[in-house]
């Protein structure tokens, strides 16, 4: 079974070490996510439609929505991995909303600069760290390797964001799904509340935000899990309960699905870094 080593909310996102040995659903983050192997054997991260070896010599960096999924080589023993989810606000705070975080790369070199910084910052989460040395810490490492993205990088092909949605009808749909995001909302009926046919509201939406209907509720459904689990002392049941789950154990296997763990385990290892 995957477990969080530790796990961190803070300003700058999530800071996180994991011991993983499944596969997640195709998922989705608001945030940037810096994904970083540092112990145990190699694994696979797809990305948009590409998939990339992750191992020690190597960086998987995904944009904020890019849908991705993480694929274990070993599934009996799993390997270590550090994630970063950075938010975009706080990584160029003046930059216009939504387009303040892109890496110019998927998959670039860990150079021997960068792995020894991200030891020094994996080991830093793992120590329990205050708030001013991680913050510190992780901002130079965020730019280090949003930096080295950048060298060499190809021409990338400007992808659609949520927060660049130009469709009046899309608009509404978001704004309906991030009212009150739950399981139990039916998006044939957001499709019909926008004015649009189930099969032209699925393809409208995918063109003007780069993932399905699904993915970006599935995805505003973690976001209030995620919360309430580091942030209150609410039963598990009762979250699930709230973001429209009939039970526990169908909330577990979302989160699994969308984690790679188990609720439980997932708050066992949570902290809140508190400015």
């Amino acid at each position: 079974m995957s477990k969080a080593l530790a796990v961190f909310h803070g300003r700058f996102g999530r800071a996180t070490v994991y011991q993983l040995n499944r596969p997640f659903n195709m998922h989705a983050h608001r945030e940037g996510h810096l994904i970083f192997h540092v112990g145990g054997t190699p694994a696979r991260i797809d990305v948009c439609d590409e998939r990339w070896l992750l191992a020690e010599d190597s960086i998987v960096a995904v944009n904020p929505w890019e849908p991705h999924n993480f694929v274990p080589t070993d599934m009996e023993n799993g390997a270590i991995f550090f994630v970063l989810y950075v938010n975009a606000e706080w990584f160029a705070p003046d930059a216009a909303r939504g387009h303040s975080l892109r890496f110019g790369r998927t998959c670039f070199k860990r150079t021997a600069t960068l792995d020894r910084h991200i030891r020094r910052s994996a080991a830093l989460v793992c120590g329990a760290p205050s708030l001013s040395s991680l913050d510190c810490e992780l901002r130079q490492l965020i730019d280090s390797c949003y930096d080295e993205s950048w060298q060499t990088s190809e021409p990338v092909q400007e992808t659609r964001t949520a927060t660049a949605v130009t469709d009046f009808r899309v608009r509404k749909s978001i704004k309906l799904m991030s009212e009150s995001p739950g399981a139990e909302i039916e998006l044939d009926s957001i499709a019909r509340a926008s004015g649009l046919s189930r099969p032209h509201f699925y393809r409208l939406f995918r063109t003007q935000t780069g993932v399905t209907p699904n993915l970006y509720l599935n995805t505003l459904i973690m976001e209030q899990a995620l919360d309430a689990l580091v942030a209150t002392e609410v039963p598990i049941a009762d979250i699930g309960f709230d973001l429209g789950f009939s039970s526990q154990s169908g909330f577990t296997r979302f989160f699994a699905a969308n984690v790679g763990m188990a609720p439980t385990e997932y708050r066992r290892a949570a902290k809140v870094l508190h400015p």
